[in-house]
């Protein structure tokens, strides 16, 4: 999910959905890698009336037990961020790119923890990935104009999303820093390359390290801003929970 998604997603309902691309005018991910960027299946997320729906979000390994994703994609029926114990059932899948053609390594998440400087959340896993390096987490404060990966799981368009079944890159590049958050506008393949729906958590990184984490932005594609959530603020709350 993402925040401008989050309507729409509470009224659909998946079943089954047609392939779609990831990351909106990106490229294919090569097999074998980024086997961190995990993808969240969500079932019987609560709504207001007491009805419930299935939504995705994607994340990103960064301890064997521990993968990292926005916060708002964990929330009560009314939208409010929760922690603690994982509010409706979530499948992590990590380590591949084709769902067609490949399995993963599937686990099932047992606990949130929210962090408190930006829309981030720290998801436990019911048992540790030993087959998937993690990804660092970077704690240096980012430039204008470094570029980073984007990868992600999720749709190709805003209009009727639906999740990927093909990991999806795309690069960036920072176009303003804020205390807690980054701007980053597409450079490649597009200058319209951007998170979509269900891309909510997905990682952007560089040299092997976790610089920012996706939270929201105009509708995808787009040449925008698109904003994310700094890394290296929250570097040592992850250390500290995930060590």
């Amino acid at each position: 999910m993402r925040l401008r998604a989050l309507l729409a997603a509470a009224v659909l309902t998946i079943t089954s959905a047609p392939t779609a691309w990831a990351v909106a005018h990106g490229s294919d991910v090569p097999p074998g890698q980024f086997g961190f960027v995990a993808k969240l299946s969500m079932t019987k997320i609560p709504r207001p009336d007491g009805s419930t729906y299935s939504s995705y979000c994607t994340g990103a390994l960064v301890a064997p037990g521990w993968v990292l994703t926005t916060g708002h994609c964990f929330h009560d029926a009314h939208r409010n961020r929760v922690s603690g114990k994982v509010p409706y059932p979530t499948t992590v899948t990590l380590g591949l790119v084709d769902e067609a053609t490949e399995s993963g390594v599937a686990r099932k998440a047992t606990e949130v923890l929210q962090a408190k400087e930006n829309d981030v959340a720290l998801i436990r896993l019911d048992t540790p990935v030993t087959t998937v390096p993690p990804l660092a987490v970077n704690r240096t404060v980012p430039k204008v104009g470094r570029q980073l990966t984007l990868a992600g799981w999720g749709s190709l368009t805003g209009t009727n999303p639906v999740p990927a079944q093909r990991l999806q890159q795309g690069t960036v590049a920072v176009a303003k820093v804020d205390p807690t958050t980054l701007g980053v506008r597409g450079a490649a393949p597009e200058i319209t390359t951007s998170a979509c729906t269900y891309d909510s958590g997905a990682p952007y990184f560089a040299d092997g390290k976790l610089v920012a984490v996706e939270a929201t932005g105009p509708g995808c594609p787009h040449a925008g801003i698109e904003t994310t959530s700094r890394a290296d603020v929250i570097a040592d709350w992850i250390t500290t929970h995930t060590a």
